[in-house]
């Protein structure tokens, strides 16, 4: 399966498809695509509430924690909603699945777009808050664009593969919940990984995600370029790679049983 050719043939009807799916999550609610908004920010506040002000964390590496938290929970709200979405989104189309003619492989690249247009918002709320404290955005802010396209290919890629699963195996929507939790206290997000020795720290980069946190915190606040980590970079796309063949060949094995499933 070629995912490039599949954007590309299909880019009109992701596009579209992807918006129509933005927008019916929220249709009937008075407040409608508000609400795609609220819950994040919220989060961010109770977090930032609690370890800023209730445990009086006060910098990280020299900056502001809310900065560093923000710069980490950014990127994974991203993520879970992504995953989640993208993982179930034959069974939310089944009556597109089921249909001879419709290309199915665009369902779940559909779902990652939707989640990208939320994405979007909080990228631009996380660079208003470091203006805020006085971290402007500089050159290598433009690092976060590369970011969001590591972000988009590595659920993508895990997405291909769980999707396909989740039409036989009902119960890995609640695995991934749990995968989710998990890996959130694992990114670290919410804490330092220095807090560690050196040994466990090496085995917490194998996790794809604690690359792409570094690179939004490098990206506004450290000031780091991704070629720096250049042996980290091959690792994390060697990972990709390998990550899509498996996925999009476990799809296509199943696929031709979708429909009866379903």
């Amino acid at each position: 399966m070629n995912i490039i050719g599949i954007l590309k043939k299909n880019r009109k009807l992701i596009f579209s498809l992807a918006k129509n799916d933005f927008k019916s999550r929220f249709a009937g609610s008075y407040l409608g695509i508000f609400w795609a908004f609220v819950q994040p920010v919220v989060t961010i506040l109770v977090y930032w509430f609690v370890f800023q002000v209730g445990f009086r964390s006060g910098t990280v590496d020299e900056f502001p924690f809310v900065l560093w938290l923000t710069a980490g929970l950014v990127p994974w709200f991203y993520f879970q909603e992504a995953w989640m979405g993208a993982t179930s989104s034959l069974l939310e189309y089944s009556y597109l699945v089921k249909k001879v003619v419709f290309n199915i492989d665009v369902l779940p690249i559909v779902k990652v777009l939707s989640a990208l247009f939320v994405n979007l918002f909080f990228v631009l709320f996380f660079v208003l808050i470091c203006c805020f404290y006085g971290y402007y955005p500089t050159v290598y802010a433009l690092q976060i664009v590369y970011y969001m396209i590591c972000l988009v290919c590595l659920v993508t890629a895990v997405a291909y593969m769980t999707s396909a699963v989740m039409v036989f195996f009902r119960d890995l929507g609640q695995l991934i919940n749990i995968v989710l939790q998990i890996g959130m206290w694992m990114t670290p997000i919410m804490w330092q990984s220095n807090m560690i020795g050196e040994k466990y720290q090496r085995i917490l980069k194998l996790n794809p995600m604690y690359y792409i946190v570094n690179g939004y915190r490098e990206s506004m606040l450290s000031k780091g370029w991704f070629w720096e980590h250049y042996l980290w970079s091959v690792y994390f796309w060697i990972l990709i790679v390998a990550l899509m063949f498996v996925g999009t060949k476990i799809f296509k094995r199943l696929k031709p049983h979708f429909a009866d499933v379903l």
